[in-house]
């Protein structure tokens, strides 16, 4: 069930099995534990610390959860129904202090969910963040100010058997996780000279 990883040069175990599950187990997740990998997200580094992170949290059961789930796009909806626990993330575009344009607003908000996703990790649950959603829906949903861009909607919760899905995600769930090589990303003395 669970994409167990074996990296080339032995990095942590909690970036090593992260991965992003379609298959969620429908059981709640402990006040305490969302509150922590809330709170790590709040601790995520921003330009002149302006922290441009803002989520709007769903649990299953609840309004804001349905409000969610209904700006997803069909693909989406089918598996992260399971999910007990949906986020919108969104980036405020302008600095506070002076409202100019803040050009690392995506890089911090990404940072943010990067921090929480480790949380989650580390509390045993998983993450599954996802571009395919509704922009619109979700922005009148909440009446979100055009100031903030919805960034992405992301599943959390605790991993589930892959035979809960469909033939074809179940496919996708039990399919090797594969990575560039580092001489493919990373680079010295012009773009595409391998690091290495």
């Amino acid at each position: 069930m669970n994409k167990q990883a074996k990296t080339k040069y032995g990095i942590h175990s909690l970036l090593e099995n992260r991965w992003s599950p379609r298959s969620f187990r429908d059981i709640s997740i402990e006040k305490e534990k969302l509150q922590r990998i809330f709170e790590a997200a709040s601790w995520s580094p921003s330009c002149f610390n302006e922290q441009p992170w803002r989520f709007i949290v769903g649990e299953k059961g609840n309004e804001t959860y349905n409000k969610i789930l209904e700006g997803l796009v069909e693909f989406n909806k089918k598996w992260a129904v399971n999910a007990p626990v949906l986020i919108v993330s969104l980036a405020k575009k302008y600095f506070s202090k002076n409202y100019k344009e803040n050009f690392h607003f995506l890089y911090d908000t990404g940072q943010a969910v990067a921090h929480l996703t480790f949380q989650a990790s580390y509390e045993g649950l998983y993450v599954h963040q996802m571009a395919g959603f509704n922009f619109e829906t979700i922005k009148n949903n909440f009446d979100i100010p055009d100031e903030f861009y919805i960034v992405t909607v992301i599943a959390v919760g605790y991993i589930g058997s892959p035979d809960l899905l469909d033939d074809k995600l179940k496919e996708s769930e039990n399919s090797e996780r594969v990575r560039k090589e580092l001489s493919e990303i990373f680079f010295k003395e012009k773009f595409g000279l391998s690091w290495e």
